[in-house]
């Protein structure tokens, strides 16, 4: 009870609130980015993801992904419907807070991750669907990969691997796993990008971008200065990322775009992720530029040449800058800037390269396994996909018997 420490207490448990603040941020960009007679449908899934995690995280989400085990690979029920957590710090895990202060503030990444997903899958997926498929996936996908990183024992943590704040369980999962939930569920009738609401857009981007220093600072579970740092480093990944993307856009299209500037933006907060308590400031310049550059590529180029119909892209932004992110982790990391990292191939670790392109694959690869058998399975049960009547109706009216904006429909 003495190692409680006031003020990490009070950090942390604001940037929980931060990443909270994320759910309704990406409700935001998504819903600006859908037509007009989808923006409820796909709202709702978002916070139906912070509503589900929040009882299955405190059930059994927690104890299985940072539970005690003995296998590396997934925690037990020790810790199932909050048993013998209370207000004395795991020092496993953060030895300054509360036990419970760390349960809420891990239960908002695990609800933003399966939030994410929902932009893969927009206009198409009932709501039903969403909801078996968020308890589904956020158990046997997310806790697993969670655990293999940061539980105790986890096999990628034992391994060596450097996560600070989510690149493998939240970027490269959520990505690659609405990569396939879009290419299992299929192609919209009229897969066109649509978006209705341009500004309704670029301000949820903006709180995502605020939220982020919750989810990226707030990890180091601290206020210290690896806290800084990592607030420093995600503003600055952050701008770069806008400025490689809008430099793209200039150039091939001759026009920059508002939507690009936030889009570029999140990529580059997205490859900062998983370094930000690990590399400089002018690492994160190169890193964030570089995942704006490749997550343009991704969603203008890669994504019309192969086909798929990946909604709001989050394969495009969160699979291919987050991929990256890890690869960067490994090639900038730096103990000087946190002790309890390690340097990376820059300074002459190629040891830690090969950490992460082994660890990125069998997320990668779990994550994309995991998720068709769960679909697949699902439709044997249930309708995963809207009719095509309700599709062309609008998933507003159709499934929530609500409108967006009254008389007009797009």
């Amino acid at each position: 009870m003495e190692l409680l420490n006031g003020a990490d207490m009070g950090f942390v448990i604001i940037s929980a609130a931060l990443v909270m603040l994320m759910v309704p941020g990406l409700a935001l960009f998504y819903g600006g980015m859908v037509r007009s007679k989808n923006v409820l449908s796909i709202t709702v899934q978002n916070y139906a993801a912070l509503v589900i995690i929040s009882l299955q995280w405190i059930f059994v989400g927690y104890s299985l992904a940072f539970g005690p085990d003995t296998n590396g690979v997934i925690g037990g029920f020790d810790w199932s419907f909050l048993k013998n957590i209370g207000i004395a710090p795991n020092a496993d895990y953060a030895g300054t807070i509360p036990h419970l202060e760390f349960v809420i503030f891990q239960l908002m990444f695990s609800a933003i991750t399966v939030a994410v997903i929902s932009g893969s899958v927009a206009e198409r997926m009932t709501f039903p669907a969403f909801l078996v498929f968020a308890l589904l996936w956020s158990t046997l996908v997310y806790d697993p990969i969670t655990h293999w990183v940061w539980g105790t024992n986890g096999w990628l943590k034992n391994l060596g691997v450097l996560d600070f704040a989510g690149g493998h369980p939240v970027e490269i999962n959520s990505g690659i796993s609405g990569l396939v939930a879009a290419i299992v569920i299929g192609k919209r009738k009229k897969a066109s990008p649509e978006p209705h609401h341009i500004p309704m857009a670029i301000l949820g981007g903006g709180l995502l971008w605020f939220g982020w220093f919750g989810f990226n600072a707030g990890s180091a579970l601290s206020m210290n200065y690896v806290a800084v740092n990592a607030f420093v480093t995600t503003n600055t990944s952050a701008a770069a990322g806008a400025v490689g993307w809008i430099a793209c856009e200039w150039i091939i299209y001759k026009k920059p775009t508002a939507l690009g500037i936030v889009s570029g933006a999140i990529a580059g907060l997205v490859a900062i992720t998983q370094g930000a308590g690990f590399v400089s400031p002018m690492s994160a310049v190169f890193m964030g530029l570089v995942g704006g550059i490749l997550s343009f590529f991704a969603i203008a180029v890669l994504k019309r040449k192969l086909g798929y119909d990946d909604t709001l892209d989050a394969f495009g932004c969160h699979g291919v800058a987050g991929i990256w992110g890890s690869i960067a982790t490994a090639i900038f990391a730096s103990k000087s800037v946190n002790p309890a990292g390690a340097d990376g191939l820059i300074y002459g670790n190629f040891g830690l390269l090969k950490i992460h392109l082994i660890s990125t694959c069998a997320t990668a690869l779990y994550a994309a396994i995991v998720t068709f058998l769960i679909i697949k399975i699902m439709s044997y049960f249930m309708n995963i996909r809207a009719t095509s009547k309700d599709e062309a109706e609008g998933l507003d009216l159709s499934l929530h018997g609500e409108e967006a904006y009254s008389g007009f429909n797009r």
